[in-house]
């Protein structure tokens, strides 16, 4: 059984009409489990206090934001590499959540950085980055709404994903291309030393598992739709043609 299988919308459907429902209920229980184990059952930072339980929404978003771009820009290489409508259709139903993220990420930064520095909002690069990426979004968005042909849109999405993805990799490692800037360095890492205290770590990464499997469901879900809405235009093309 090869993975191509899958660009096949009959059996991208089937599939992932068994998988739903669990991925549904493991975000779920994730999502619960984790939001509830970090903002009551952790204590408060000896520096930052209670703000800074904002990292089980913040941190997760922050991740899903970035990881969201470069999710469909795979999947914009396979539409233009193989032209699999499936991968462009998924490219297309992951934008949404992506820009949600971005937005759940700059807000919560927000409410962080102003007890810890002072202010909403600060040039910072990592923030600023972030902002590009968002507008990426929205303008990833408008121009598959703009233009009529879904293969032509495809198209011209798909470049302008690759663009888009340079902001997305500064969003990740803004912190290490410059020093200066507000923005701490990563809550995660490789590097034990540079994780966050265990008491906070294990249920940012079930918050973070959440997260994953919130996407995954709503791609699938959102997939389904776009490949329905397509068959639906197709099928009312082909109608006024006769």
């Amino acid at each position: 059984m090869s993975i191509w299988e899958y660009a096949n919308p009959v059996k991208f459907i089937r599939t992932t009409d068994r998988l739903l429902p669990w991925l549904s209920a493991g975000a779920v229980v994730c999502l619960v489990v984790g939001l509830i184990w970090g903002f009551f059952f952790t204590p408060e930072d000896y520096r930052q206090g209670s703000t800074v339980k904002i990292i089980y929404l913040h941190v997760p978003s922050a991740l899903m934001a970035i990881n969201t771009w470069m999710m469909m820009l795979v999947a914009s290489l396979i539409w233009i590499v193989r032209r699999h409508h499936v991968s462009a259709l998924a490219a297309r139903a992951a934008a949404p959540i992506g820009a949600t993220m971005t937005v759940i990420a700059l807000a919560t930064g927000a409410i962080w950085g102003q007890p810890m520095w002072g202010t909403w909002w600060a040039w910072d690069p990592r923030l600023t980055s972030f902002l590009i990426l968002f507008l990426f979004y929205l303008g990833y968005m408008a121009l598959w709404s703009a233009i009529e042909d879904d293969d032509t849109a495809a198209d011209l999405t798909s470049i302008l994903c690759l663009v888009g993805s340079v902001f997305a990799l500064l969003s990740r490692y803004a912190v290490n291309f410059w020093n200066q800037g507000l923005h701490q360095g990563a809550s995660l890492s490789l590097d034990k030393e540079e994780n966050v205290a265990d008491v906070f770590y294990f249920p940012l990464l079930v918050c973070i598992g959440g997260f994953v499997l919130l996407f995954i469901a709503l791609v699938f879900l959102r997939t389904q739709t776009e490949i329905r809405a397509r068959r639906a235009r197709a099928l009312l093309a082909r109608e006024h043609a006769t």
